[in-house]
């Protein structure tokens, strides 16, 4: 099942894709769970898909403006270094644990939308990354049951400001205005019943700057959803990146930066494709 959050004829709301048709959901479940993130949390989402299935379409998708899926997470986490060779590309040690920063909800867009390169900068940089979305909450998760508190993938694009982030601190680097991509939705964990099967790749302008398996991340999903649960309550809704391979922009000899114009795309398999294009920040 596909999960989007949209907004249309003047409202936003929430629902099911199921090819080029739009089921609306947050008609159906109503004003008790105004957000996907709201009936995640009631446990609605099943029962209103359901219901949702055998009745006529809302929406075709191009008649929609998606949002980006989870539109008001509680917490939106991302993992750093956590591939091999990224980290040997940076010139970092292999980390121990899982290294975290959090985004904030003004740095985050849906597909389709710009990612803004800031006017104090030109070091804009792509990150292409499996993002785990949590249905079930829970403190101290053990890692053999992670799996059982997520509800879906969705495809990240962790934008960088990279002389923020190195220069200054990884907080500011990370948390420009709209500088992550996020979408287009949400695939249930029914449909992936296994992560590291999937295979991530990342093009600028069409042309492939990243390719791995999700296999080859340091720590894979269970671990990750059991660390941060061992020092945060995970909540319905939160959404948690999983990090980025090797073959980012500011690695390359000469740096490759997110310029004006250019076409950014998160290819995930079975998921789908995330598509921002890049536009400067407005004088």
């Amino acid at each position: 099942m596909k999960l989007i959050s949209f907004a249309a004829q003047g409202r936003q709301s929430y629902g099911v894709v199921n090819g080029e048709k739009v089921h609306d959901l947050g008609r159906r479940i109503g004003a008790s769970c105004p957000t996907l993130r709201a009936a995640i949390a009631a446990g609605a989402v099943d029962a209103a898909a359901k219901d949702a299935a055998n009745a006529p379409a809302d929406f075709q998708l191009g008649q929609v403006k998606l949002l980006p899926p989870i539109t008001d997470p509680d917490k939106f986490i991302c993992i750093g270094l956590n591939y091999k060779a990224h980290a040997a590309e940076g010139g970092f040690k292999i980390p121990e644990n899982p290294q975290l920063f959090s985004r904030i909800q003004h740095s985050i867009v849906a597909h389709g939308a710009a990612m803004i390169r800031p006017k104090q900068s030109g070091d804009f940089d792509y990150e292409g990354e499996l993002a785990v979305v949590i249905g079930k909450g829970g403190r101290h998760i053990a890692a053999k049951d992670a799996l059982k508190h997520v509800l879906g993938y969705s495809c990240f694009n962790d934008g960088s400001i990279r002389d923020f982030q190195f220069k200054h601190s990884l907080t500011a680097g990370k948390n420009f205005p709209s500088t992550g991509g996020f979408g287009p939705w949400i695939v249930t964990a029914d449909e992936i019943p296994d992560p590291t099967k999937l295979i991530l790749t990342t093009r600028v302008n069409g042309v492939q700057v990243q390719h791995k398996g999700i296999d080859d991340m340091i720590f894979d999903v269970p671990t990750i959803v059991a660390y941060v649960s061992s020092w945060t309550r995970l909540e319905p809704g939160d959404v948690i990146a999983t990090g980025t391979p090797e073959g980012v922009g500011f690695a390359r000899k000469p740096p490759l930066w997110l310029k004006p114009g250019d076409t950014v795309e998160i290819d995930i398999s079975r998921i789908g494709i995330l598509r921002n294009a890049i536009e400067m920040e407005a004088q």
